[in-house]
């Protein structure tokens, strides 16, 4: 019997989509309580693979015989024997997502968020099962990537699509939660590297620091794309404004929580920072900037087409992380309700350094789980 497939691309327009979704996941519960597929409309049933081995009694009540069902585990070898198990009780409309959730790391999808000056525009790759956010601006035949994720096949097929040359990568910050596929790329495509050198004091590399005073242009067009020394997650966390227009944050600020700042190892040393840069120097900038961050957290930031944006001015009205006017009650939400650290988040950094280089494998398995790269009061 062939088990019908669903590739991540599928899921992700479901969930942009806001469609109708109805999971079950088959891995343990400790591994789906630290990290599941989430959406506005999505429902997930969390059943071990191991308590079907015998029948699928004990979920098949809470399911529709002719209701669409995605089955996932963990790399898409148990859900396809589950799958097969509804199959044959008689289920007429199951999946098993293609790769498991190892495949749902890895997929990114590109949201168009605006165009820009001239002829060129802004896009957004969402990488949905991380909650890691990328940038693609393109301007007369150029582009720069920021913030740019190891899957850097996926950046190069939309440059070709797009006619455009991948000339600058930029990172706001050295990461902590994902590998960075900025340096590997420059080095592919012959372009630079971006790097703040306050994050750069242990690199093994050469790079381009990223620094306030120089602007990045892109294209001849001149979409411009201004650093702003903005730190507080680490000590050289850049922003940049992008046209005027679009605030790119990293991880000093989301849509609905702000950056943590201690993922070197410095929360008491850097909180300053943080409180600084979030209710001084974003306070200098306009108020109808479009904030663009470098992750989300929730699935309720998503918006229409899965973009995830906000207007900075509104975020001073509504994010718990801006609200809190006694600095000794900021330090003590941020250093206090710290989530636990990101998985692999030590060797994450040092191969962000160049200090270790693990393979293809070792990556993935490094970055599985989520960001966890917020504050949230």
């Amino acid at each position: 019997m062939s088990v019908k497939t669903i590739t991540t691309n599928e899921i992700a327009n479901k969930i942009v989509n806001n469609k109708e979704t109805t999971i079950l996941d088959v891995r343990n519960t400790d591994e789906f309580d630290d990290w599941k597929i989430e959406g506005g409309n999505v429902h997930v049933i969390n059943e071990p693979y191991f308590n079907l081995l015998d029948g699928i009694e004990d979920v098949e009540d809470k399911l529709g015989k002719d209701q669409e069902i995605i089955v996932i585990c963990a790399k898409g070898g148990s859900s396809q024997m589950v799958a097969e198990m509804f199959d044959e009780a008689g289920f007429t409309d199951v999946y098993s997502l293609e790769g498991g959730m190892k495949a749902w790391s890895e997929h990114l999808e590109p949201t168009k968020i605006a165009d820009l000056n001239g002829d060129g525009s802004l896009y957004q790759f969402v990488r949905l099962g991380k909650g890691c956010l990328s940038y693609f601006i393109e301007s007369d035949g150029e582009a720069a990537i920021v913030d740019t994720n190891r899957m850097i096949d996926i950046y190069e097929k939309f440059a070709e699509e797009k006619g455009v040359q991948i000339k600058h990568l930029i990172d706001t910050h050295l990461h902590a939660d994902h590998i960075s596929g900025g340096r590997s790329l420059a080095e592919k495509v012959d372009g630079t590297y971006n790097l703040p050198p306050k994050d750069a004091t242990e690199v093994t590399f050469d790079y381009t620091p990223l620094e306030e005073g120089n602007d990045i242009v892109v294209g001849n067009t001149t979409v411009k794309v201004q650093p702003i020394y903005s730190p507080g997650h680490t000590i050289g966390s850049t922003s940049l404004i992008i046209d005027d227009q679009y605030l790119l944050t990293g991880d000093i600020l989301f849509v609905e929580s702000i950056g943590r700042p201690d993922l070197a190892g410095k929360a008491e040393d850097w909180v300053g920072d943080l409180r600084n840069t979030l209710y001084n120097c974003y306070k200098e900038l306009s108020n109808d900037l479009i904030v663009l961050p470098a992750h989300f957290s929730f699935s309720s930031e998503l918006g229409e087409g899965g973009q995830v944006s906000a207007r900075l001015g509104d975020l001073y009205e509504k994010n718990s992380g801006l609200q809190v006017d006694d600095e000794e009650e900021f330090r003590s939400m941020v250093t206090d309700n710290l989530p636990p650290q990101p998985n692999a988040y030590e060797e994450i950094r040092k191969t962000n350094m160049g200090k270790v280089t693990p393979d293809n494998e070792e990556q993935r398995e490094m970055e599985i789980g989520p960001n966890r790269c917020a504050v949230h009061g």
